[in-house]
């Protein structure tokens, strides 16, 4: 069995609430979403489609000499779901380490996530609103991927753009609010337009969130602040 591997590193991770903490990433390639504001696009499988295929234990000793000093293992993308039954053989080799296993997923591909999610530790989840995506809409399948997730330690994670409507960020609220009120719910200004005026809007919704969720947090993608991966 073999995956489709982009890269191997060790950095911190720059969002949602382990902000800071340092993790190996493994970003598995390709993905099902096309957000307009991606910003792992050679990841995704629409400009060059560069990747490695490694085997479980080629995968495994790229690790290993990335471990010391960090907290968990990212299994990211790309849309890491897509290639699940790898994971799913590939997290016996991890769990020896002590290292958490932290999944980040597009939160959508639910059917893939049950595979799994006896065996990940903390989950990631966006919720992809179509007015920031310019994509269709997913609601019933974060709803069931959601129901599955908390099982595990979740957090929610929302890209805010200048397109962003009020409606998806009520809908998204109403989603969260029918399964856990109490869940971190992270709105995450989109980095390409930080001068643009999206800050604005995620204080705008902050409000609105705050009605009826009890964590909500804005945060950027810190990583791109201090220019690391």
């Amino acid at each position: 069995m073999q995956a489709k591997i982009s890269e191997i590193f060790q950095s911190i991770q720059g969002e949602g609430p382990y902000t800071g903490v340092q993790q190996v990433f493994v970003r598995f390639f390709e993905c099902h979403m096309h957000c307009v504001w991606c910003d792992t696009p050679d990841s995704i499988g629409d400009g060059r489609r560069e990747y490695k295929e490694y085997a479980l234990n080629e995968i495994w000793e790229s690790i290993k000499p990335l471990m010391e000093g960090c907290h968990s293992v990212s299994l990211t993308g790309g849309e890491p779901l897509l290639q699940a039954d790898f994971i799913k053989e590939l997290i016996p080799l991890l769990k020896p380490s002590g290292l958490k296993i932290y999944l980040e997923t597009s939160g959508v591909l639910y059917k893939e996530l049950k595979k799994i999610v006896e065996d990940i530790d903390i989950i990631a989840m966006d919720i992809k609103l179509p007015s920031s995506t310019q994509c269709r809409s997913f609601w019933k399948e974060h709803e069931e991927f959601l129901k599955l997730a908390l099982k595990k330690e979740v957090f929610i994670k929302t890209v805010i753009a200048q397109t962003t409507k009020l409606e998806d960020i009520q809908k998204a609220t109403d989603l969260v609010v029918g399964l856990n009120p109490h869940l971190p719910f992270i709105l995450q200004p989109n980095s390409f337009e930080l001068s643009n005026g999206v800050v604005d809007q995620c204080l705008e919704y902050y409000d609105y969130c705050l009605k009826h969720l009890s964590d909500v947090r804005i945060l950027p993608q810190m990583h791109k602040f201090l220019k690391v991966r």
